[in-house]
Formats: structure tokens, sequence, C-alpha cells
């Protein structure tokens, strides 16, 4: 290969080699090169004659060949768009995706109000949270977290999007949260079994098995969110899972054994029934 390619020849490159591992490698091998390049798309398609030197091209490769074994695209760029934000994204803390964005639609659905004290257990890099805030600047809002990682993180997404209305406590779930009485709590906690064999495949063998996963059947953590809730909802209060495709009817069912009422799952985008909600009192 020349030592100096163009933009345009730099990106065919990394099209062809990303083609064979991937449904859509044209938005991928676009992305990678404007990280590489520290510009917009756009640019990559309106100058394609540009040259670029041998360490642009090296580095341009390098991720182009890290993609193809299967690590994210957001930990290959460092950031990863959710909701309305754009969030700085590592390898400590999972990778937003677009379906737990239908825990922050429910949420704002079933509290209008201003106001609100709202926990978000497992924030990891706080995309629920940082929503919300933005959402609703009056809520007052708890995010958890058992890693430091993570907490570090989503504190430097919210100081980057200059979002004050969410704490951010270190600790196991509801932990931190002892005396709280709340109108909301969310969680996208872990729920893959532990001995699913897509643990060790990409992309989640790149991302933290404590984020995924959750004990031989994927419910040992949003068991112990449920059996915890009481304790911590207001009267009419409402506590809102994501849980995997497979795992409504048993979500429901621990919901329903605790006491909740008002139980009701929403599909995703696929048509997976992702999420679930219920009422204390």
């Amino acid at each position: 290969m020349a030592s100096t390619l163009t933009t345009g020849e730099l990106l065919s490159e990394g099209l062809r080699r990303l083609a064979p591992a991937l449904e859509q490698p044209r938005l991928d091998a676009e992305l990678l090169l404007a990280h590489v390049l520290q510009t917009h798309r756009a640019r990559l398609r309106s100058h394609p004659e540009e040259g670029r030197g041998p360490r642009e091209r090296d580095l341009y490769l390098s991720l182009i060949e890290r993609r193809i074994a299967g690590e994210p695209l957001a930990y290959l760029v460092g950031r990863k768009g959710f909701w309305s934000l754009e969030l700085a994204i590592g390898p400590g803390v999972l990778v937003p995706r677009p379906e737990t964005e239908l825990l922050v639609e429910r949420a704002l659905a079933l509290r209008p109000d201003a106001t609100g004290e709202i926990a978000d257990l497992g924030t990891g890099s706080g995309a629920i949270a940082l929503a919300l805030a933005r959402e609703r600047p009056g809520w007052t809002i708890s995010a958890t977290d058992l890693s430091e990682e993570a907490l570090r993180v989503a504190r430097h997404n919210a100081s980057g999007l200059a979002v004050a209305n969410v704490e951010f406590l270190a600790g196991d779930w509801f932990a931190p949260l002892v005396g709280r009485r709340l109108h909301l709590v969310l969680s996208n906690p872990p729920y893959v079994a532990g001995d699913d064999p897509a643990l060790r495949s990409p992309p989640l063998q790149f991302e933290p098995s404590m984020a995924l996963a959750a004990g031989p059947d994927g419910l040992e953590h949003i068991r112990r969110i449920v059996r915890d809730a009481p304790n911590h909802l207001r009267r009419g209060g409402w506590l809102l899972l994501e849980h995997g495709a497979t795992q409504a009817a048993g979500v429901a069912r621990e919901l329903v054994v605790h006491g909740f009422s008002h139980v009701r799952s929403h599909r995703d985008l696929a048509g997976h029934e992702r999420m679930t909600e219920a009422r204390w009192g």
C-alpha cells in the first residue's frame, strides 16, 4: 500500500476490509475515519482528494481491525449517542443501547410533574439519569453504581453536558439511598444468564461482565431490586426495569409476588418485550 493515500482511497480500503464482517460497513468506516481525522463525515465525502500520511493510515487501519474483531464502535471512537445526548464511553461501562431509551420514554410519561425524586440504579455511563435530567431539570436524580470507573465516566458526562441535578453515589443498587423515598426508580441491570455463550462472543466479550451477567437465569439482580424497592418507593411510585427479550413474564411474576400492581411490559422497536413497569401501593 502506498505511503500516502487520499481520504477517498483510505475510506475505500476501510470499507473493503469491513464489508465481510458488518451489515453496514460504510457507516462504521466513515465514523472511524472521521474520528481519526478529527473531522465530520460530510467532509470525507466533500474532500475525498485530501492526502493522508502514514500515521493516519496506520491508526485508521488498526481501528478497522479492532472493529472486525467485534470491539464496539463506541469504545473505538470514545462516544455514543443516547436520547438527545452525546456521551463519553469507555471499556469500563456498558455501551448504551437504543432499547434503553424506552426506560426514559416511560419515565417521562408516568411522571409528567416538573418535580420529583428519582433514582437510576446501576447508572453506568449515566445515560438514563442524564437523559432524564435534561428533560426534567426540576427533578432531583440520584444515580448509583458499584463501579468507581463507571461513576468517573458518568460524572465526566454530567460535567460535559452541564447537568447539575444528578447526584452520583457509589454503592450496590439501593445501598446509598437509605431512608430515601422516591417517585420513580429505574434500572437497566445485568440480565444475561451467567452460562450464556453470548458473554464470550463479540461484542459482549469486550464489555464489563459485571454489567451483563446475572446468575443462572439472568434475573438475580432484578430479584434484588424488586425485593428492596418497596423500602424506597413512595406510595404510588413506579419501578421501571429493562430486561431480556424473553424475561418479561418472569419479571412480572416477581413484581406481583412482591405486592406491585399495574404491571405492564413494553416492546422495543424490534417488537421484543424489553422493559416492565409496576406501581407500588
